[in-house]
């Protein structure tokens, strides 16, 4: 039977925790024949580091997790992305930036549907000297004008959702410190290793809007997205490592073995999955 592949990307900011391990264990739940894969995105050179990722791969094999191909670390094909940026400059669909975020929250009046501010448009018409770091941003309007501002995408759950990219406004691709961005990373790595479901948490299910923009001008393929509950602190906010979720190699050390922190896994996201619908 053919393969049905997903993959599960974190990135090694911090030790494997509860939070992730839904997420595994969804993205594995709806691969079928060897199709789960692990990717490790590490583009952030200030927050992730090498021990880190050793952590998190040591972790993910002790909870059983294996991926059905090579694991690909995004810092070892920064190459790759910016061979993307570069057919999208030539096309004439980014341009240099050198606003800062100070700059962006003095002059942004209006929030995109994922809740960041919309980029004003300072660079657009102006020169930019690109002999110091720059961030490249698409421009929106000349990318919509080819191939429309309506993004489309189907949930597993047979949904099918429409969204305004436009709304998004000029987004960074290739940001300042590290030369690229998410958006344009995960879109290239979901392509290349023929991804069929894109599995992530619910926080990011605006920003598929994006990545279908960037699919559709960079001719990649269309996969179908499975967004799940995300797991929350009593405060309302998302459960991560830096709001004290626990981290596997601590449940570990309290005696916890792997089908028990998979069976927490499971019933959080079942939780998760009640509260989001109440």
């Amino acid at each position: 039977m053919t393969p049905i592949r997903t993959r599960f990307a974190p990135s090694p900011t911090g030790f494997l925790h509860l939070g992730h391990v839904v997420s595994a264990v969804h993205a594995q739940d709806l691969s079928r024949n060897g199709g789960f894969i692990i990717r490790i995105e590490d583009i952030d050179k200030q927050r992730c580091t090498p021990a880190f990722t050793t952590a998190l791969i040591a972790d993910l094999m002790w909870l059983g997790f294996t991926s059905g191909h090579p694991i690909r670390q995004q810092s070892s094909h920064f190459g790759e992305y910016e061979t993307c940026l570069e057919l999208l400059r030539q096309r004439g669909l980014l341009y240099p930036c050198t606003c800062s975020r100070q700059d962006i929250a003095t002059h942004a009046r209006l929030k995109a549907p994922d809740g960041s501010l919309v980029y004003p448009g300072t660079c657009r018409h102006r020169p930019v000297p690109t002999d110091r770091p720059v961030a490249w941003r698409l421009n929106m309007a000349a990318a919509t004008a080819e191939v429309g501002s309506r993004m489309h995408w189907q949930e597993i759950d047979g949904n099918r959702v429409e969204r305004d990219v436009s709304n998004f406004g000029d987004i960074v691709l290739g940001r300042r410190d590290s030369g690229v961005s998410y958006h344009l990373c995960v879109t290239h790595d979901d392509h290349v290793q023929d991804i069929d479901i894109v599995t992530r948490g619910r926080d990011l299910f605006e920003a598929t809007a994006i990545h279908r923009l960037l699919q559709i001008l960079l001719g990649y393929r269309k996969p179908r997205y499975a967004h799940h509950a995300l797991l929350m602190a009593p405060d309302g906010r998302k459960l991560s490592k830096r709001d004290g979720s626990e981290s596997v190699r601590s449940m570990k050390s309290r005696g916890m073995t792997p089908s028990e922190v998979r069976a927490a896994a499971r019933s959080a996201l079942i939780r998760a999955d009640r509260s989001a619908d109440t």
